[in-house]
């Protein structure tokens, strides 16, 4: 797990969400404002995240609502542009996150130069989108090809509005996605963004597979904050950030400052 101190520059680090606006084909799009609008309110967003305190962003296309599990290459140029547009602006470590399209999620980091993607990789699941399959081989494949060698890859393994098909218990399935796939770290969720991971499986994750990265990935908000960091290798945060801990609002600078504050005296105890 050294690469996370390394990458992040703490133990138990806080991996803001900058999630863009719908984008040119999805059905929120907004035509009259345009690309540009979407690229200023990211800058605003992503402005406010950082001058929070946070310790990285992952920029994803959260508000491509219905999501696709073979993205559209609009979306990723999309995404390059805005990405490319901030990028001076860009202080602290970022990933990317294409939902749900690892392929794509790769060539984005390529092309923008991000550390980190977050995706699904493995398993078969029943889902709001239809029956989503995975093959974990052929990303890996892809990634070595493009030379992407050098992104980590954060495996979703509890993924948000999925069921894993296979009768198999959230220990089998974590020890099994390490021996098979040598993730550089397990994601685990609840049934949506802004949903509380149940402390519960966070611990049968790391228990089962204490060598490995785990992050808490959704509902990570300021009043459980310790008991999940207490438990997890770090978090992944995006709704508590926002205007009154809701989706759909915009980045609240103050809330992140807030968060942010308590992060830090709760790392202070496994410092």
């Amino acid at each position: 797990m050294n690469w996370v101190k390394e990458l992040f520059g703490t133990n138990k680090p806080i991996i803001a969400m900058c999630h863009l606006r719908p984008l040119p084909g999805d059905p929120g799009y907004d035509k009259h404002g345009g690309m540009q609008k979407i690229v200023d309110e990211a800058r605003k967003d992503l402005i406010a995240l950082q001058d929070g305190g946070v310790d990285a962003v992952m920029f994803s296309n959260e508000f491509s609502m219905p999501y696709l599990t073979k993205v559209h290459t609009v979306t990723v140029a999309c995404m390059a542009r805005i990405i490319g547009e901030l990028y001076k602006d860009i202080t602290v470590p970022f990933g990317v996150n294409v939902l749900w399209d690892p392929i794509k999620s790769l060539d984005l980091a390529v092309a923008t130069g991000a550390k980190f993607i977050r995706e699904v990789f493995t398993g078969v699941y029943a889902s709001d989108f239809g029956l989503w399959n995975t093959n974990c081989g052929e990303i890996v494949r892809h990634q070595y090809s493009i030379n992407a060698d050098n992104v980590k890859l954060l495996f979703n393994i509890v993924p948000e509005a999925a069921k894993y098909l296979a009768n198999r218990d959230i220990e089998e399935i974590a020890k099994s996605t390490v021996f098979n796939n040598k993730p550089d770290a397990l994601c685990v969720s609840g049934v949506t963004a802004g949903s509380e991971t149940d402390i519960e499986i966070i611990k049968k994750v790391k228990n089962a597979v204490p060598e490995t990265t785990v992050f808490a990935n959704t509902g990570v908000n300021i009043e459980n904050l310790e008991q999940q960091l207490t438990i997890a290798d770090g978090a992944i945060v995006g709704t508590t950030f926002k205007y009154e801990g809701k989706f759909e609002n915009f980045v609240d600078v103050e809330r992140v400052k807030n968060f942010m504050k308590h992060a830090k005296k709760v790392r202070e105890k496994f410092n």
